[in-house]
C-alpha cells in the first residue's frame, strides 16, 4: 500500500505548508509574501524546462518531462495562473486575519465546492453517497459558524470568511479547470505545474507593485525563510500526490480524503502553539467535516 503511505506523506507536506503561510502572512504584508512565493517556484521550474527543451533524453519518460506545446495552450494555462492568483490573494488576506483552525477547515469544504460546480454547470449528477456527504459538511460548516460567533467571528457579515469561501470556490474551479487541461487537452502533470508557476509570476506582480508604490509605508514588509517554504512544500506535496494517484492500485476515493486531514495539523498548530479558543468544538467540527469529505470523494460524480 505504497500509495497510501504517500497520500498520508503528501497530506503532512501540505499541512506543513499551511503553517508556512500563515507564519509568512502574519503582521506582514501580503502582495510581496504571494510575489516572492511564487517567484519561489517559478525559480525552482526554470531549470526543469532548460532541460526538458535542450536535454530532453535525460528527463523523458520521467515526471518531470515538461512538454512543447503550441501558443493556446499557454494561454489556456495563463488563465489558470489567473484564476488560481485569485484564489491565493483571498486566502491569504483571509488567513492572515482568521484563526488558523477556523480558516484552515473553511478552506478544507473544496471538494464539496467541486461536486457542486460539477452538478450545476457540467450536468454532473452526484450519488446518493455524496449528496450525504454534502449535508454533512453543511452541518459542519454551520456548527463552525455557531463556533465562530463564540469568538467574535461572525460568518454572515465578516468579510475574511467570505474571501476565504471565495478562495475555497476558486480553487474548486481550478479543480475542474485542470480536469479540463489534463484530460481533455491531454497535458502531463509537470507541464500544467511548470507554466503555471511561471505564469503566476506574472499574474502577482500588479499586485505587488500597487503595494510597492502605494502602501510599503503604511504596510511594511519583512523576508521571513517561510516566504520560500510555502513554494517548497507545495511542489513536495503535490509531487507525492501525483505519485500516489499514478499508482495502478490508488483509490481516489481514499486519496483525497487522506489528503484532506492535512487540517489537523493546521488545527493543532493553532491549539498547541497560538492557544486558539474552543478547540473542542472545533475539532468535532473537523471530524464531522472530514467524514462529509469522505462521502464526497467516495464515488465519482455520474454524468447525466
Amino acid at each position: 500500500m505504497q500509495w497510501i503511505v504517500l497520500s498520508l506523506l503528501s497530506a503532512v507536506v501540505l499541512g506543513i505548508y499551511g503553517l508556512a503561510k500563515k507564519a509568512a502572512v502574519h503582521e506582514n504584508a501580503v502582495p510581496p509574501v504571494l510575489l516572492l512565493n511564487v517567484a519561489t517556484a517559478a525559480l525552482l521550474y526554470l531549470p526543469v524546462i532548460a532541460v526538458s527543451w535542450l536535454r530532453p533524453s535525460w528527463l523523458g519518460g520521467s515526471g518531470f518531462f515538461v512538454e512543447a506545446i503550441p501558443v493556446q495552450y499557454h494561454a489556456l494555462l495563463f488563465c489558470k495562473s489567473g484564476l488560481v492568483g485569485a484564489s491565493w490573494i483571498l486566502a491569504f488576506y483571509a488567513l492572515k486575519h482568521l484563526p488558523i483552525s477556523i480558516a484552515d477547515p473553511i478552506r478544507a469544504t473544496s471538494p464539496f465546492w467541486t461536486v457542486l460546480i460539477a452538478s450545476t454547470f457540467f450536468a454532473e449528477r452526484p450519488s446518493p453517497v455524496q449528496w450525504l456527504g454534502i449535508l454533512v459538511i453543511l452541518t459542519a460548516f454551520f456548527a463552525f459558524s455557531r463556533v465562530g460567533s463564540q469568538e467574535g467571528i461572525h460568518f454572515s457579515n465578516n468579510r475574511w470568511v467570505t474571501m476565504m469561501i471565495g478562495a475555497t470556490l476558486l480553487g474548486a474551479i481550478s479543480a475542474l479547470y485542470d480536469k479540463f487541461l489534463l484530460q481533455r487537452m491531454c497535458l502531463t502533470p509537470a507541464t500544467v505545474q511548470a507554466w503555471f508557476s511561471i505564469y503566476l509570476v506574472l499574474a502577482m506582480f500588479p499586485l505587488a507593485t500597487h503595494w510597492y508604490v502605494k502602501d510599503r509605508h503604511a504596510k511594511p514588509f519583512e523576508f521571513r525563510w517561510s516566504i520560500p517554504c510555502i513554494a517548497i512544500t507545495l511542489l513536495i506535496s503535490d509531487f507525492l500526490y501525483f505519485q500516489a494517484v499514478s499508482d495502478p492500485q490508488a483509490m481516489i476515493a481514499i486519496v483525497s480524503p487522506i489528503r484532506r486531514t492535512s487540517v489537523v495539523i493546521a488545527f493543532l498548530y493553532g491549539v498547541l502553539r497560538l492557544s486558539e479558543k474552543n478547540w473542542r468544538a472545533k475539532a468535532m467540527c473537523i471530524a464531522v467535516m472530514l467524514i462529509g469529505v469522505y462521502l464526497v470523494c467516495w464515488q465519482p460524480s455520474l454524468a447525466s
